[in-house]
């Protein structure tokens, strides 16, 4: 007979607590929560639909919501995260002051208020109002958007605000409303299924939107041909049937060729072209020379393949053209988007279904953070600032004198310029990380530090908020009510889950205190963020983002409405221009001449490398938030140069050798990672990290003439290897306490 194995209960007599045997009634399960609240993810433009899970006013895990249209429960490697911060030990839990030599200190809200306030009425009444300035983030809900707007003009009285959307989406919004008068991707991202032919273009879909990669492969198995235009071989370019592999800085010449290729083989609408836009002889006229071996010199593809999508785009019937940062992180990055919208116009594919065009929006709310007035040129509604009609409805609905009202101010990267003139001398921020997200950051850290007086709201202790004289402790999404619009359009609601722990407070609750500090509490007394929102209708309405007939219950019956939404009555318009009729003064969809020209630096002997930069699947931005998230550091705890092996050879540079990357702004060095995935005469950088580590340190500050977005995506690098090989990376040391 075989013997019995001994028995627990002999093992723990025998050798008691140092088995650690657990009690013999099981493990003691987790305690059901005590609420799962409908809400969405706190990162990028898809806003997926997600339930966090509460107990006791924490947010201790999630639950897939699956009934919401766009990602019906799916969620991405951050976005199954995205909860873990809401407890992290970093939590910023009351105001902070920095003093030399100490460091920071804990104070009460009312010193921290009294600092602040008395050093912005210092500033402004010894250097003038425009000497304070505000800088916000499309993070933050359509309330709190339109509150930083209204906040700076009417309490501060200053002209110098902007946002970091001006980082992302700007060149998008100023090509969209020179062609189409409104800036919105034109269809739900459903119409992607039945589309025969989909361009995407300067969007790493799979790493930066995964969720969004579900609606292309549905396509995909419907037929649809998918054509991805990158530098490097991204997961979607892997299994996409056309890769055009474009030199960065080139994009223009592509879509002018390609248009030039559909007027020489009639490939057009010409019912669409003749009826409904303007200036089409214009747009040709600028790509007249645009051959296919002049586009394959100029952009690196071969002229067959460059062919071919034309071919493709066409004949087809229906058909869908995405992009994102990579044909707007540009000098040029305005004309690359409409030599897009040139092809998508010229074959009339727009205001139907399944035919669509848009950009895909990079931060939560990428969408209606850029169309409710924290913008330095904007105010609600998506309304022009320097329009006398626009700037009196707005005084109207803010109480105000029109003459009272600052004009236009700086964009982001002229702010720092001010700075460094000693035009600004004082500086808010809140939601907002320039140290890390604007170029040239050496630059900005030494504006920082010229500043008389920064003050910072937010929740973690980031890289800019170090140079902070006070930092005001600020709320997570997940703390405060509101709506953000999704990229594809859709107001949706941000619900309340948890309370700011310790002494933090809600970031609107912050800025009505300031606000009534600085004297202008009248025209600041919202009771809470629906109050805001109806204030921010009213704003909006009659502009070219009208969300005056959209209401908090109407989201809540529809999960969501598409913007324009007129009345009360009106359903919200999830597909737009079905009428044909743009939002342009004559109602037609203009064409706009683009003539190619180089990006701002060129590579040349000293500098012969072109280095390009962007994102990876488990970081977002600047990596305040997930830098902090163990699970996401692990997937790719630091940034890596990626190196095409041929261009490797040449420098004799070994896998996971660090390399010294030289441009005209700094040196520093990171490990190599020798891939095929990228051009050979370009080599890649995530940006989400700081200091040593920064992609941005690199970059130069050439400024898209229109949209006053930087360059991010171009600039000349040299190469040297280092002869030593980096240790394997580790999550030490790079915020990963969860």
């Amino acid at each position: 007979m075989a013997h019995l194995p001994v028995s627990p209960e002999k093992l723990i007599e025998q050798f008691g607590p140092h088995l650690n045997y657990p009690p013999r009634e099981g493990f003691a399960g987790r305690d059901e929560p005590d609420k799962a609240v409908k809400t969405h993810c706190c990162f990028c433009g898809m806003q997926c639909g997600i339930k966090l899970l509460v107990k006791n006013d924490k947010v201790v895990g999630f639950d897939p919501w699956e009934e919401f249209p766009f990602n019906q429960g799916r969620l991405c490697p951050k976005g199954v995260q995205r909860y873990m911060q809401n407890n992290h030990p970093d939590r910023i839990l009351q105001p902070l002051q920095r003093k030399e030599g100490v460091g920071f200190t804990p104070v009460s809200w009312d010193e921290a208020m009294d600092k602040t306030v008395a050093e912005i009425k210092r500033i402004q009444e010894k250097y003038g109002k425009n000497a304070f300035s505000v800088l916000s983030g499309v993070s933050l809900t359509n309330e709190k958007s339109y509150l930083m707007g209204k906040f700076a003009r009417v309490a501060l009285k200053t002209a110098n605000l902007d946002y970091n959307g001006r980082l992302c989406m700007v060149s998008a919004g100023a090509g969209n409303k020179k062609a189409f008068g409104l800036d919105r991707t034109s269809n739900t991202y459903a119409d992607l299924e039945k589309a025969e032919v989909i361009i995407v273009a300067g969007a790493n879909i799979s790493e930066t939107f995964p969720t969004l990669t579900h609606w292309v492969w549905r396509a995909r198995d419907h037929g649809a041909k998918l054509i991805v235009v990158d530098p490097r071989v991204i997961p979607l370019a892997r299994t996409a049937d056309l890769h055009l592999p474009v030199r960065p800085g080139t994009d223009s010449a592509l879509y002018g060729a390609i248009l030039k290729y559909l007027a020489d083989h009639d490939m057009l609408d010409h019912d669409f072209i003749d009826n409904h836009t303007t200036d089409f002889d214009k747009a040709l006229a600028a790509v007249k020379d645009y051959t296919l071996e002049w586009a394959e010199e100029i952009t690196g593809i071969e002229k067959a393949k460059i062919e071919l999508a034309a071919q493709w785009w066409g004949k087809a019937k229906t058909s869908f053209l995405l992009h994102a940062r990579g044909i707007e992180h540009h000098s040029k990055g305005v004309d690359n988007v409409l030599g897009c919208i040139n092809i998508v116009l010229a074959t009339g594919r727009i205001g139907k279904p399944y035919c669509g065009y848009g950009t895909i929006t990079g931060q939560g709310n990428g969408q209606g953070g850029r169309e409710h007035g924290h913008k330095c040129d904007q105010l609600p509604g998506n309304r022009d600032i320097t329009n006398p009609e626009h700037r009196k409805y707005i005084a109207g609905v803010w109480g105000i004198d029109e003459k009272d009202m600052p004009g236009k101010g700086y964009t982001a990267y002229e702010l720092i310029e001010a700075i460094h003139r000693g035009e600004v001398k004082g500086l808010l921020s809140i939601c907002f990380n320039p140290l890390v997200s604007l170029p040239n950051n050496n630059y900005v850290r030494e504006a920082l530090e010229k500043l008389e007086f920064y003050v910072c709201i937010d929740f973690f202790m980031n890289e800019t908020a170090r140079h902070a004289d006070i930092i005001l402790a600020g709320s997570l999404q997940e703390e405060e009510e509101g709506t953000v619009t999704t990229a594809e359009g859709r107001v949706v609601r941000i619900r309340k889950a948890v309370n700011p722990p310790g002494h933090a407070r809600s970031d609107t609750s912050i800025i009505l205190e300031l606000a009534k500090r600085l004297g202008a509490e009248d025209k600041f007394t919202y009771r809470n963020s629906e109050e805001l929102f109806n204030e921010l209708r009213v704003a909006s309405k009659g502009g070219t983002a009208d969300y005056y007939g959209i209401t908090y219950q109407k989201i809540e019956d529809t999960m969501g409405v598409f913007w324009p939404c007129p009345t009360l009555d009106h359903p919200g318009t999830p597909r737009l221009w079905e009428d044909k009729k743009f939002a342009t003064p004559d109602g037609k969809a203009h064409f706009n001449p683009v003539t190619y020209r180089d990006p701002g630096e060129i590579t040349d002997e000293e500098y012969p490398v072109i280095l390009t930069t962007g994102r990876v699947v488990s970081q977002y931005l600047s990596g305040t938030q997930t830098r902090r998230i163990g699970k996401l550091v692990d997937l790719y705890p630091e940034p890596k140069l990626e190196i095409h092996p041929e261009l490797a050879r040449k420098y004799g540079i070994k896998q996971n050798e660090l390399v010294q990357v030289s441009t005209r702004r700094g040196t520093d060095e990171f490990p190599a990672n020798i891939v095929e995935t990228i051009r050979t005469d370009t080599v890649f950088l995530p940006y989400h990290w700081p200091g040593k580590k920064s992609a941005n340190q690199f970059t130069p500050a050439t400024l898209d003439p229109v949209s006053k977005i930087p360059e991010f995506k171009v600039c000349a690098c040299n190469l040297k290897p280092l002869g030593v090989i980096s240790p394997p990376s580790t999550a030490s040391g790079a915020y990963a306490s969860i």
